[in-house]
């Protein structure tokens, strides 16, 4: 089997609506409730390269099996050095290390371009394998709010996760 992890492509897009649409319906990783089409999801890569935001995509063996991109943490000024990352694979593919690479691609892409700092704001506080992710590469718990959401019958809390990139705050932006 042959990973490949690249930037995506527009022609990615309606598998990247496969594999986002499985968490919005069943799960807790997004808080969205409503599955973006395809021509959303298309809109919101066209933003983030726009921005010049990294989105990569996993392929195995020439399918594409996962996606993530870093985006602006916020909209005012001063966190202009600041992105939030998103990670998403297909279903039944979580354990095999793909997120992980995938991951470690979109931080390399970070650390050379003008970022300083990695946000992961993280649904569900019982996200056990999104949580270990971030850890093992390098985030540190920051804070969980509790209770935020109402999502499928349920509240649930959002887990703040961060992380330096390159030189971080120890050099001026």
């Amino acid at each position: 089997m042959t990973l490949l992890i690249r930037d995506s492509r527009d022609s990615d897009v309606a598998a990247i609506h496969g594999i986002y649409t499985p968490y919005v319906r069943n799960g807790l990783a997004t808080f969205e409730e409503t599955p973006p089409t395809v021509d959303e999801l298309r809109n919101r890569r066209d933003t983030m390269r726009a921005l010049q935001m990294p989105h990569l995509v996993a392929e195995l063996d020439g399918r594409v099996v996962g996606y993530c991109y870093a985006g602006p943490y916020r909209a005012r000024p001063a966190y202009r050095f600041t992105v939030e990352n998103s990670v998403y694979l297909a279903e039944g593919l979580g354990g095999r290390g793909i997120g992980t690479i995938l991951m470690t691609a979109l931080i390399e892409r970070c650390e050379n371009g003008p970022w300083r700092q990695m946000v992961a704001v993280i649904g569900d506080s019982a996200n056990a394998a999104s949580i270990a992710l971030h850890r093992r590469l390098g985030f540190r718990h920051i804070g969980t709010l509790e209770a935020v959401g109402f999502k499928l019958g349920r509240w649930v809390d959002t887990v703040f996760m961060q992380r330096a990139l390159g030189a971080g705050s120890t050099t001026p932006g």
